[in-house]
Order: structure tokens, then sequence, then C-alpha cells
């Protein structure tokens, strides 16, 4: 089996690295960013499962998902994180990643969860999804926040992007994602149902 871990702590790597070889799963491959993972992909893929800290350099939330996607071809990538909420969880899902992985998640259950990644199938653990978010943003991320209060004060996507220091297809997709998430129908009516969540 050949993993490929991407997570920007050294120790949180190098110990998943070592547990999953002791446990038979063989050598893991390693990075640090996004585009570090990226590298590896190309110089070493394909892989048979590729997890991808959420919060590690170049992820920009979930976006980081759809560029893995693009170069990794039909190999499953699950998140791993130990921050993020259960709707960052349910949406890792609905952008097509292979699963939600907590760092909390006992070594063991980490080892199965994998098998069952690699066998095609979708993993996330069932209490931890069913944590109720309290915040009323909390289907939202950070960036999506940011970016719906740029909409909120009228901004283009040129500038929110220009704000934020991203690209404008970048936003593009965070709009995008909003939409579908407040079931909005555009960009003005996204705005109104987050003003009148008072998310801004």
């Amino acid at each position: 089996m050949r993993i490929l871990i991407a997570d920007d702590h050294d120790l949180v790597r190098e110990t998943i690295a070592l547990f999953l070889k002791s446990e038979g799963l063989g050598d893991a491959s390693v990075a640090d960013s996004l585009d570090d993972a990226l590298d590896v992909m190309a110089a070493e893929g394909p892989f048979d499962l590729v997890l991808l800290d959420y919060n590690m350099p170049g992820m920009d939330g979930l976006i980081g998902v759809d560029r893995m996607k693009a170069s990794s071809g039909a190999t499953p990538i699950a998140i791993l994180s130990g921050t993020a909420s259960p709707a960052v969880a349910r949406e890792a899902i609905a952008v097509g990643a292979a699963g939600f992985v907590p760092k909390t998640l006992a070594a063991r259950s980490m080892v199965n969860a994998i098998r069952l990644m690699v066998s095609g199938e979708v993993f996330i653990p069932y209490d931890f999804i069913q944590q109720d978010a309290s915040d009323p943003a909390g289907d939202l991320s950070t960036r999506e926040m940011q970016v719906v209060r740029g909409l909120a004060d009228g901004k283009s996507n040129k500038e929110i992007a220009r704000d934020l220091g991203l690209q404008e297809v970048t936003i593009k997709l965070h709009v995008k994602s909003l939409c579908r998430k407040l079931d909005a129908k555009n960009r003005t009516q996204a705005a109104m149902i987050a003003r009148d969540r008072r998310l801004v």
C-alpha cells in the first residue's frame, strides 16, 4: 500500500508514517505543504491514498482537494485535521474527498479508516459528524465568511480577491460554494441571506 501524507507539522506526519509502517501498511511518502504534495505526486505517484492536512500551506480550505484531484487521477484523497468542524467534514465529502480523519482518532481506528478508504469506501466518524455547531456560521469556513463580508459590502470578485491576496478564480469558487450552502440563487441573494442570519 502506498500512502502520501501531507502535513506541515513534522511530528504529526512522521508519527503517522511510522505508525502505518509498523502496522504493515508500507512506507509512506511525506510532504509539508500542498505544493510539496503535488510535486511528490508527480515524482512518485500514483498512490493508493492521499491524506491532506486541512490547515497546511496551499490548501485554502477545500480548494486544495480539487487541486490534488486534478493531478492524482482516481487516487482517493482524504482530509486530516485537528481543528476543522463537522460542517467542514461534510463539505469535504461533498466536494469529493474519500474521507475526513480527525487527528484525535485512535491509532487503530485510523488504520481501519485508511484501509476502508483505499478499498473505495468513504470514511467519516459518525460521532464527529453528529456534533452540532453552536456557531450560526458553522456551515461556512473562515475564508467563506471573509468572502461573504465582501459581497455584503458590494465588492466585486476582483476587489475581494485583492483584499484577501487571492486569485479572482478562487473567489469565484468560494462564491459558488457560498450560494450552495446558503441556498442562494446568486451573489446578491447570498449577501442578503448572510445579513438576515446576522453573519455580517
